[in-house]
């Protein structure tokens, strides 16, 4: 991916010696920004937890002992709450917004409470980074947002055209903002992997759809593309980064092929395939050798000196980056090997079982699919042996939690 080495020059007068502040700072994304911070640029003066959970920040204060983590600091607060956003941007010089609610159901449900956090909430981070001074912003963001079908990929939509359209009406304050957008982080809370290494134990794992695919990014990996965006930034930036896709079948495959694979369903909300650039957007898209940047739709600064400054160039005609049509695809084996290098070094994977024996199944919530059709192309080679061991498919009419991708 990006390699902060090559361009922490840029980022040492922009944090050394100042004050950070991460909303959403107890989550997984904010506990490894905060560690990222302190490991390489340990002279940073404060790094500030923003987040409304006391318990997270207690387990947090106990894995970052203040006497070999003097710079952090703890607030309580929302991004609702711009009050307390306020006080908490006192004398500030970076914020990441990192805050939002995320999980498509929850959000499908409760549509009021993500509006007030995904889109007031950055109205008021956004807002309150002007009248106190903050010089850069940069929010994360999600493939959800791009031609969104569910509540939260249009709030987090919002919530990227606030971002990029701030820089219009800063007025005369030297405060750049701009986002950063990607896929499913590997490993996250309420992501699938976590959710197939629990179900496992119970020897089914619930598949939304067998077709499904999606982006994949490392923890690391985004952390990277945030300080890379901090440090090159120019306002008005949607940076996406160039990130292989996987198969929710290889996926299942590769953490339990021992399971039954029981197919109950899309959830409310919910994308075969995600997207992360559109068609529409493309026509508006630098490519990079490591990542995209889609530009602001009403000019900042010229796009020809931006381009020939970090050697990009116009996407071709008709193109668009979806996690289907991605020339980049994680193995069986490379999803294992990630598994094991991010999340479980010493997770171990069981074999499929002898045909004799019947195999792994995979069974049909009635309605999803015709259980007489040919092995599918798109099963992997695990699945597609499973599914010759088997003369018909069994139907079920038991639907279990519709849960599985995030």
């Amino acid at each position: 991916m990006l390699n902060i080495s090559e361009w922490k020059h840029r980022l040492i007068p922009l944090l050394s010696g100042r004050s950070i502040l991460i909303t959403g700072g107890t989550g997984s994304f904010g506990r490894k920004f905060a560690a990222t911070l302190l490991e390489n640029f340990g002279d940073v003066r404060r790094v500030i937890i923003y987040s409304r959970d006391e318990l997270k920040q207690f387990e947090m204060a106990q894995a970052f002992p203040r006497d070999k983590f003097p710079q952090l600091r703890y607030f309580i607060g929302d991004v609702r709450d711009k009050e307390r956003l306020y006080r908490a941007m006192e004398d500030v010089d970076v914020v990441v917004h990192a805050a939002a609610l995320k999980q498509v159901p929850a959000a499908e449900y409760n549509p009021f409470e993500a509006i007030k956090t995904n889109i007031i909430g950055a109205q008021n981070v956004i807002e309150t980074a002007i009248d106190r001074g903050v010089q850069r912003v940069v929010a994360l963001s999600t493939d959800k947002a791009a031609a969104p079908i569910n509540l939260y990929g249009a709030t987090k939509l919002c919530s990227d055209k606030f971002f990029v359209s701030a820089n219009h009406f800063r007025g005369k304050h030297d405060i750049l903002f701009s986002v950063v957008r990607y896929g499913n982080v590997m490993g996250s809370r309420g992501s699938v992997v976590p959710f197939f290494l629990d179900k496992r134990r119970e020897g089914i794992l619930p598949i939304t759809d067998a077709r499904m695919t999606r982006f994949n990014i490392t923890l690391q990996e985004g952390i990277e593309l945030v300080m890379y965006a901090l440090a090159n930034m120019w306002g008005g930036e949607i940076f996406v980064p160039r990130i292989p896709s996987y198969r929710i079948m290889d996926m299942a495959e590769a953490i339990a092929p021992e399971c039954e694979k029981k197919i109950i369903g899309i959830r409310p909300g919910e994308k075969l395939h995600e997207e992360m650039i559109t068609a529409t957007d493309a026509l508006h898209t630098l490519e990079f050798a490591k990542y995209f940047v889609i530009l602001p739709t009403m000019p900042l600064w010229n796009v020809n000196d931006y381009a020939a400054e970090f050697d990009g160039r116009p996407c071709p005609e008709g193109y668009h980056y979806a996690s289907d049509t991605n020339s980049r695809w994680l193995s069986v084996p490379d999803i294992r090997e990630l598994i094991r290098r991010h999340i479980d070094p010493a997770l171990e994977w069981k074999s499929p079982p002898a045909a004799n024996t019947g195999g792994s199944k995979i069974t049909l919530i009635r309605g999803t699919e015709d259980a007489a059709e040919p092995v599918p192309a798109w099963l992997s080679e695990g699945d597609r042996w499973a599914r010759r061991q088997q003369t018909a498919a069994p139907l079920t009419e038991s639907t279990p939690t519709l849960t599985g991708v995030k």
